[in-house]
This record gives C-alpha cells, structure tokens and sequence, in this order.
C-alpha cells in the first residue's frame, strides 16, 4: 500500500497503529446519547456511526485497529466484537480498550489522556506511525494517500483539514498554515476564527483526524500528562503546544480521491454532533445524489449481517389510500411498510408502518411501531418505539415540547422506549 520510497526507508511496508478515539458522550446528541455512546448511535438504517471510520481504515488497507471507548460503551463494544471479526492468522484486529486506570485512578480525562493511559497498547506493537482518529465523524478518506502525505513531508504530525464557512469555525478547531501548509497556528474553538488564505470567508479546521510518528505522539502525550494544568486534550492542549517545536503539517482533505468516488461527493465531511446535523446528514443520505455515497461498491461501508428477512411493502388498495410505499427513502431489512407511505425518510431494521399512517423527514431507529393513521413529520424516534394509532407528532411544536425534545431546528425526538 505504501510507495516504493516508504518501503525503502523501512525495507519493507511500515508498521502502522490506528487508535480510534470513541470514548465521548455526545451530549449534544441527546436523547440519541442518553444510553449509548456516540460511535454507537445507528446511522443510515443499518449501519453505526463507527463503522464509517472503521470502514476507511479496512477499505485502505490498514487493519490493525484499536478503538478507546469509555462513555455508556456496552452496545459499541458488542457491536465491534460481532460486526468486525478481523483474522488473526493475518495479523488483522479490531480490538476495544476501555477506560481501565492503568496509570491511576483516574478515568480518561480527555483525548490525549486516553491515548497516554493507552500507551502500553503501542510499546507493545512498535508501530512507525500511529494514526489517532476521531470515531463518530461522517466522510470517506482513503487514509493511504494522508500517510503517503505525512512521509514525503517529513512530517511529525499531519492533521487533517477541511474549510467551513467563518460563521460556523468557532465550533472547531482553527488552523493556520503557510504556504506550504506547515502548521503555524492551532486555535481551539476561539471566539474570532482567522480565515485561510485566499478564502475570506472560511476558516481552516481540523477533522480531529491525526497521524504521527510514534515517538512524537509518545513523547507529547507523556509531556501533557505531567501537566496538572492541561485539559489533557489533543485539540486544546498537546496541538497548541506543539506549534513551532514540531514538524507540523495540514492535509487537505478537498485532494483526497476515495476508489470509484465522483467529483459530487468530493471532501463532504459532517460532524453530525447535534440533532439538527444528524437529521440533515440522513436527508442527505435520502437525496437522489448524496454527497455521502452508500453505493460506492469500490469503497463499501461496512457493518454486521442480522439474520433477517427482506423488506416488505404490502397493500396496494390506491382508491381507499392504502398503498405501502416508501419514495425517496432508505427502508432496510425486516421492515414492513404494511399501507402506510414513507417519503424523505430512512427506516432502521424491523420498523413496521402500518395501514393509513404517513412518516415524513423522519428518522425510525430499530423496532419502531407507527400506528394506523399516525402522522410523524421531521422527527427522530429511538429503538422500540411505539406510535398510537392516529397520533400527529411534528405539526405542532409548541405541543410537542410538553412531551418530547425538540431541536433548534425543529426536529423532534423521542427517546427509545418511551410509552405513548
């Protein structure tokens, strides 16, 4: 996978370590959050949010993973362990480490500290590189050509980048580079973001997507540990400080060519963080051309087999208004759209829509019920759900804030298992 100059430095292809941080609640993704951690939260009707990382890394050939989880971790570490077997007789693994307080009684304290309170895991593999990911993010990065990237710079570190419009940096973190996009400057989240060059308008921020020589990230994560001042975090603390001591270098993400990709899609990357970004992302996914490709079979998203059967769409009297159909949506397997009609909308397995109920810009995680003749526009309804019969939820805010969550945006959700 490597170039013939890597290989040649090494005498072979190099050793290279992913650490997939997936430790973090998610609070702003509540009431999604409130039992799961945010890599575990169902994405695109059969897939979770971890799996879109997992599955660059896999599809660029790099099968050596490690994923640090913390948070509410029981349903993403079940999920890895049954959904991403990897063969141990080729060296391959996917592999879990939870908080465990190895250098003290402390949990992990941000995302540098989880790696340090990890560091036995890269002594005991030696990599050459180690590539430190975000894990609840929604892109596709063909990691090999940021690798190739990192080593004809002579790189130390090299931090993935992408331009968001001035008014939305703040939420980020903001990165200035010369012009040869070696890092000059890294502002976590700042109150006055500095444009990039030649963009007025947009601000450089990193995807919180890192890879680094070993020893750097060694010796940077153990000088931040001894800091009793530092959050213990790679965006507020151990980047900033590397700024002007380290070989520090920016990716831009915008060049990375993903296998079988169109121009369409190029450099779409979506922190989907909050309701309103996890709504929009799926109304992307349900578009006629998404600019994040499901259908890409050169570069597949990955995830588990459930033993179940095929969707189903049944009823077809028009005159009397019960048909079973879905337009413009994603339905996935073991769902039965029993007379009702779905539009703009994606439907996690063994969601059933029954007769005369209509599901609109909505999200139905697993095991969702719609009763007959109920009615759900722009909403988000969590696993094991069950909608009364003739129940309108969407159309009335102010009405649904008395029972439900409901977003900025407007979006409603309502937390699994809710009795109505």
């Amino acid at each position: 996978m490597a170039p013939d100059r890597i290989r040649q430095h090494f005498g072979t292809a190099p050793r290279i370590l992913v650490m997939i941080l997936a430790g973090g609640e998610g609070r702003r993704l509540a009431p999604l959050t409130e039992e799961r951690a945010k890599p575990a939260v169902p994405f695109g009707g059969r897939y979770r949010i971890i799996d879109i990382v997992l599955s660059n890394f896999v599809n660029s050939g790099l099968n050596r993973i490690n994923v640090i989880t913390q948070y509410k971790s029981h349903s993403l570490e079940v999920h890895i362990s049954r959904a991403w077997r990897m063969s141990s007789i080729m060296d391959q693994f996917v592999e879990t480490i939870p908080a465990q307080q190895r250098v003290g009684k402390d949990w992990f304290k941000g995302s540098a500290d989880a790696v340090f309170q990890c560091l036995n895991v890269v002594t005991d593999e030696e990599p050459d590189f180690v590539c430190v990911f975000g894990g609840d993010h929604v892109y596709q990065l063909d990691v090999r050509q940021m690798l190739d990237y990192h080593f004809l710079r002579g790189a130390e570190l090299t931090v993935a980048l992408i331009p968001v419009p001035l008014k939305d940096a703040s939420a980020f973190g903001v990165v200035q580079v010369d012009a040869d996009w070696r890092i000059v400057g890294f502002q976590e989240k700042p109150e006055n973001p500095e444009p990039m060059p030649g963009r007025p308008d947009h601000a450089l921020v990193s995807m919180g997507n890192y890879i680094f020589n070993t020893p750097t990230l060694v010796e940077e994560v153990t000088a931040d540990a001894a800091l009793t001042e530092s959050s213990h975090d790679f965006g507020k603390n151990v980047l900033p400080a590397m700024v002007g001591r380290r070989r520090m270098y920016g990716y831009d993400f915008s060049t990375n060519v993903v296998p079988g990709s169109t121009a369409h899609g190029r450099g779409y990357w979506r922190d989907i963080g909050t309701l309103d970004a996890y709504w929009e992302a799926h109304m992307d996914l349900v578009s006629a051309e998404p600019l994040f490709d499901f259908y890409n079979l050169h570069w597949p998203i990955r995830t588990g087999r459930r033993h179940l059967p095929p969707a189903k769409f049944v009823h077809s009297d028009e005159q009397g208004e019960r048909v079973g159909t879905a337009i413009d949506s994603l339905v996935a397997e073991g769902c039965i759209v029993s007379g009702g009609r779905i539009s703009r909308s994606v439907l996690s397995p063994l969601v059933r829509v029954n007769s005369w109920a209509r599901v609109e810009d909505s999200i139905l995680l697993d095991g969702v019920d719609v009763g007959r003749g109920a009615q759900l526009r722009r909403v988000v309804v969590d696993k094991n759900v069950r909608i009364p019969p003739g129940l309108r939820i969407g159309f009335d805010l102010e009405a649904d804030r008395q029972r439900f969550l409901v977003s900025d945006g407007g979006i409603v959700a309502i937390r699994r298992d809710t009795k109505l």
